[in-house]
């Protein structure tokens, strides 16, 4: 009670009291949570020279984008090609800015001009690109569509910005030359030319067996050359996946099902209080209502087709049953099917056709204009119907005159329709089967979905039989049991890892253990397709090595995963170095071996201590330092050309082995009155690769923050 007393009698002091503390949980919290400490905004997606890029901003470009880029673009591919446009806008708006450039009204006329020049939406009657138009294009979007005038505006914006860009790059080769004297030294390095005589000492001479690499040589020779092995963050796991499947019993129980349907069975009637006999797939006259109803994914398709069209472990079987018989179950692809052989005819495989069509009020594709109805579009054309029966020019004429459709100026010809390429959705069926079930010659009037046509069979070759099929098809999948049995599984898995080794636990329980190495964005998984979700996973602050999750709603079963390495950015890892540093620092030690080992001053004396023989190679080059019998090696071409004729040289570390040299011809390169044309040369390749390495210089330079990671899902 006195401590009590003394502590309000100190008011000041309680309340500093109460403030440490309540600072000192604030701490603890963002130390808890490193992102928000030191991390942007969530809603900052990245930051390129200091500017920030929104995740409004950025979320609105990715799905404009991916509209641009169609469904069968990935998340991942739309956000690196959107950020990757972002940047580059970023960086070279800075240097843009710098020099004052602008794109002026005018001038952006111009290149809307230039983009829709063709466009039908801006051409007058003449064809010509009509500002008048462009206007009222504008203005109705601003009118009628707020989401459709920005995305005009984004468009105009990224014209000017590539034009921008453009003229920045031009103006940068407008500065990129070569001197005579870069041409002479071109034409020196491609026309001065050395024979020699060597001697090699091939690594491959000292098995790999024999050089001893440590931990602490493969460290060191990645601090030496840091650029080569500077690394994104990425992250190592491995997964279980419980694939879910159907079993060997399941399969049988669909084939089951497909038989059961081919017979008649009793089905009492609720109505009638009788028994009735419900006709199976083997005898219904009803072939199309029947697969409808009973097959999955696959709708009847009311067609003739080849055997060629069929898969070939089934064509025979098929074509050589009698109509109104049937074939199966069997076997094809994720499915299990029946076949029902309906009917057969010779038909040709491809017609060649005319028509005139009178389309009316309702008719598919019939335009504003037609306002005849179904009658007097009838009538219209049974009275021209005699005039074009028995001549073609007449034909062609009233076709050029009132089709409006493909054929008009054509004399009404369709051209060639296929048989098996004809899909009843996309081909009017009634007109089809006029083309396909009439001899060559025939025309007569027919009523479509299009309108009154008057059709005539030109043409007719490969004539062949097809048949009329139904097929009832189920798919492959596993049963309730069957997926009962794999969440069991998964989950037995999951609960033996909890206190044993993720790969023997697998192992003892043969299941396929996947390794995999994912950088920060990636969203595709080897075997899975795009699983984000598990990407997001080991890269979160709180995932540890050894850390394990299981993912219920990956498609087709169950993932169960564990985090094995995490790689910061920054240098690689010593693991992950030594594929590629263990090879060179293998060669280094190889040739220090050779070197040290060796005390010659003549080939011969190099060639004889090393068991080797004196190989010689004419006419080697600077331009192209490869050597015959030994590969690309510029250090000892290099070398060769400081010799004297005669001379042999000291020991050379090359790429491929340990070389002494000795210059045997050394023939100069011929003078010229003028070097411009190499020169130009020269020129040539600079201009070619400047835009490229100018570009990668200055996105080298920028500073670029990239949080993607943290802000997108």
């Amino acid at each position: 009670m006195a401590i009590l007393n003394k502590i309000r009698q100190k008011t000041v002091v309680l309340i500093l009291v109460i403030a440490l503390a309540l600072f000192a949980f604030i701490l603890s919290s963002l130390f808890d949570n490193k992102d928000a400490l030191f991390s942007k905004s969530p809603d900052v997606v990245a930051t390129i020279n200091g500017q920030d890029i929104s995740r409004e901003e950025f979320s609105n470009l990715v799905e404009f984008q991916q509209r641009q880029m169609g469904p069968n673009a990935t998340t991942s591919q739309v956000m690196n090609s959107v950020f990757e446009t972002k940047v580059r806008e970023a960086v070279m708006n800075g240097q843009i800015e710098k020099l004052g450039m602008t794109v002026e009204s005018e001038q952006m006329r111009d290149l809307i001009k230039t983009s829709y020049g063709t466009d039908p939406t801006f051409l007058n009657e003449d064809g010509v690109f009509d500002e008048a138009k462009l206007k009222l294009f504008i203005d109705n979007l601003k009118s009628s569509s707020n989401e459709a005038y920005q995305n005009w505006i984004s468009t105009e914006q990224s014209l000017a910005s590539n034009a921008l860009q453009s003229n920045y790059f031009n103006m940068v080769k407008a500065g990129t030359t070569a001197t005579l004297a870069e041409g002479q030294l071109e034409h020196k390095l491609e026309g001065e030319k050395v024979d020699i005589n060597y001697v090699q000492v091939p690594y491959t001479a000292i098995p790999d067996a024999e050089v001893n690499v440590s931990q602490s040589d493969i460290k060191n020779y990645i601090n030496k050359n840091q650029k080569a092995y500077q690394t994104e963050a990425n992250r190592n796991f491995q997964y279980v996946f419980f694939k879910e499947v159907a079993s060997l019993e399941d399969e049988n129980e669909i084939q089951n099902e497909l038989k059961a349907l081919l017979k008649d069975k009793e089905v009492y009637n609720e109505v009638t209080k009788a028994t009735d006999n419900k006709l199976g797939f083997a005898n219904t006259k009803d072939a199309e209502g029947f697969v409808n109803s009973n097959s999955d994914d696959f709708k009847f398709v009311d067609k003739y087709q080849y055997k060629s069209s069929l898969p070939a472990t089934i064509a025979d079987t098929i074509f050589n049953l009698e109509a109104g018989k049937t074939y199966g179950p069997y076997k094809d692809g994720n499915y299990y099917k029946v076949t029902k052989v309906l009917d057969y005819k010779k038909l040709a495989d491809s017609i060649e056709s005319s028509h005139i069509v009178i389309p009316f009020v309702g008719t598919t594709r019939a335009g504003a204009d037609v306002t005849r109805t179904k009658e007097e579009a009838k009538a219209m054309i049974d009275s021209i119907f005699p005039l074009v029966k028995n001549d073609k020019t007449k034909f062609a004429e009233v076709a050029n005159e009132i089709n409006s459709d493909g054929t008009k100026g054509k004399d009404g010809s369709i051209g060639w329709t296929r048989l098996t390429t004809y899909n009843p959705a996309s081909f009017d069926p009634d007109f089809a089967n006029f083309l396909f079930f009439n001899e060559k010659g025939s025309i007569d009037v027919v009523l479509t979905k299009f309108g009154y046509h008057i059709i005539r069979v030109d043409d007719k070759k490969n004539v062949e039989t097809a048949a009329k099929l139904a097929t009832i098809a189920r798919k492959i999948e596993p049963s309730s049991k069957t997926e009962d049995k794999i969440f069991a599984d998964a989950s037995n898995f999951e609960l033996a890892i909890a206190n044993g080794n993720f790969a023997e636990v697998a192992k003892n329980a043969n299941y396929e253990v996947r390794p995999m190495t994912a950088n920060e964005l990636d969203e595709s998984i080897p075997g899975l397709g795009n699983q984000r979700q598990i990407v997001r996973w080991a890269f979160e602050d709180a995932t540890e090595v050894g850390d394990y999750k299981r993912f219920d709603n990956v498609p087709g079963g169950i993932v169960i995963a564990q985090l094995t390495g995490k790689q910061e950015k920054g240098l690689m890892s010593v693991e992950d170095a030594s594929v590629t540093a263990l090879p060179a620092i293998r060669k280094e030690k190889k040739a220090k071996m050779i070197m040290d080992r060796v005390n010659a001053s003549t080939l011969a004396d190099f060639a004889a201590a090393e068991n080797q023989t004196v190989k010689s190679s004419s006419a080697i080059n600077m331009k192209n330092p490869t050597i015959a019998g030994a590969g690309k090696e510029p250090m000892v071409v290099g070398t060769a050309f400081g010799l004297k004729e005669g001379v042999a040289s000291k020991l050379i570390k090359g790429n491929t082995g340990v070389f002494m040299v000795q210059v045997t011809k050394k023939t100069p390169a011929v003078e010229l009155e003028n070097y411009l044309p190499f020169a130009n040369q020269v020129s040539a390749q600079k201009l070619s690769a400047v835009q490229t390495r100018l570009y990668s210089a200055l996105k080298e330079s920028a500073e670029i923050e990239d949080f993607r990671a943290k802000t997108v899902q």
